[in-house]
């Protein structure tokens, strides 16, 4: 998979096959769209490009607001190697680009920069300046610039939009199992380990610190969960814990805190990944440390037979 960031830096594409999104999640709807630009890209003997915005549009159209993401930048482009995608371009995405009238949008950065043979859009795709453009202004312009347009249908599209709700349904009430069955893998959480204040060493569950690699990642309710973590290109098996740590921490800073069983190395700034696979219970203060070692001890045999 090719990845290009640049709208100057691009070559000159061969019988193109254009879908164009934000694709947060990269969910089972999404990778039903990726399948589909793919196998026109090979009755065509052509390639499939896939078009994504950076940052998210919503937070330059709506003055900075804060948008949760389901999957930040490079977990998306991760993503999209994953599913098959031959080339993505990463837009960067500006006030001025916004402001593209609709029709320039279709000649000077569609035409121009990806010649496509098949563009691929939802009914409801709007684009340009206030939005001005939809699938029926690029079914009028196909003609003079000779590409195609296929439809995903309103039901399917209708599909996406719930499924993307449905996640982060699912993940703000911590069920990280249906959300996994939605976005057709499981939901990740990925960063740096940090320094702690190093408490879960003194009572026998060492845990690594995670800083989430954006701070725009949608995070999910607070919990204990049984998790893959891959590290140094191993993947372990552990516990995560999502909250305030009330029992041992009166500051209620939120945290993230991974637990990898049979696992005791140095790892203050490594890269890591983290799967999250069920929710085992929600966090909770105990009376002292003592419950919540023989808490801790029992939510590391069920999260061993979870992930066995």
């Amino acid at each position: 998979m090719r990845i290009f960031r640049d709208l100057q830096d691009l070559p000159s594409f061969s019988r193109s096959v254009v879908t164009i999104g934000t694709f947060d999640g990269v969910h089972f709807g999404h990778q039903q769209i990726i399948s589909k630009i793919n196998d026109l890209a090979a009755e065509l003997e052509g390639e499939s490009i896939l078009i994504t915005f950076h940052p998210h549009p919503r937070t330059i159209v709506n003055n900075a607001q804060k948008v949760e993401l389901l999957s930040p930048l490079e977990e998306k482009l991760s993503l999209f190697k994953r599913y098959g995608i031959d080339n993505v371009v990463v837009v960067p995405f500006t006030r001025s680009f916004s402001q593209q009238s609709p029709r320039a949008y279709i000649k000077d950065f569609l035409v121009r920069n990806f010649a496509p043979k098949v563009i691929v859009i939802g009914y409801d795709h709007r684009f340009g300046k206030d939005r001005g453009g939809d699938i029926e202004l690029l079914r009028g312009m196909s003609d003079e610039f000779a590409y195609s347009v296929k439809e995903i249908s309103p039901q399917q599209v209708d599909d996406l939009a719930v499924s993307s709700t449905k996640i982060r349904r699912a993940l703000a009430a911590g069920d990280v199992q249906q959300a996994g069955n939605l976005l057709g893998h499981e939901y990740e959480i990925r960063g740096v380990v940090i320094r702690g204040q190093q408490l879960g060493r003194k009572i026998g569950f060492p845990t690594a610190n995670i800083q989430a690699e954006d701070p725009d990642k949608l995070i999910p309710k607070n919990g204990v969960y049984a998790v893959r973590a891959l590290l140094r290109d191993t993947l372990f098996k552990g516990m995560l814990n999502i909250g305030v740590r009330p029992t041992v921490d009166e500051a209620a800073v939120r945290s993230i805190e991974v637990h990898l069983f049979d696992f005791e190395q140095n790892i203050y700034g490594d890269k890591i990944s983290v799967q999250l696979v069920k929710k085992l219970r929600s966090e909770k203060k105990f009376a002292d440390l003592q419950e919540l070692i023989a808490q801790l001890q029992r939510d590391e045999l069920l999260s061993r037979s979870i992930l066995a």
